[in-house]
């Protein structure tokens, strides 16, 4: 009588273990833009192919500051911002952004887990 009650909780249990897994294959691989509902999908897809063709170089172009994260994370700003329309534009931008971050990382450095998730939400919607 109890031996179908154990085995209906432990196929609970391992049920939740399931769902807890990462995608894997062609789900693993689902595009945070869909090109297809925007207004022109050709001319969004050209705008995704150069964007990552960009990427690709400004990676090439700091593979020596790889393992170094802030020297990395700048080469990359900035190799990035190279290739853009207004360099300098970039650049403002993205110091910007490095700004808000350090201030919300300064605002929420005291806190772990679910606590801290809250905290940077309620920071960033300050911003």
């Amino acid at each position: 009588m109890r031996l179908p009650l154990l085995i209906g909780a432990a196929l609970v249990a391992a049920s939740t273990l399931v769902h807890a897994q990462a995608p894997q294959g062609e789900a693993a691989k689902v595009r945070r833009v869909d090109c297809s509902k925007a207004k022109d999908p050709q001319a969004c897809e050209e705008r995704r192919a150069q964007a990552k063709a960009m990427y690709a170089k400004a990676s090439k172009a700091c593979e020596a500051s790889k393992g170094k994260a802030g020297e990395h994370r700048e080469c990359m700003r900035r190799e990035l911002c190279a290739q853009t329309n207004d360099p300098a534009k970039c650049e403002a931008q993205a110091k910007e952004a490095a700004a808000r971050r350090d201030k919300i990382r300064e605002a929420c450095k005291d806190k772990k887990g679910d606590e801290y998730r809250a905290c940077v939400r309620s920071e960033r919607g300050k911003s």
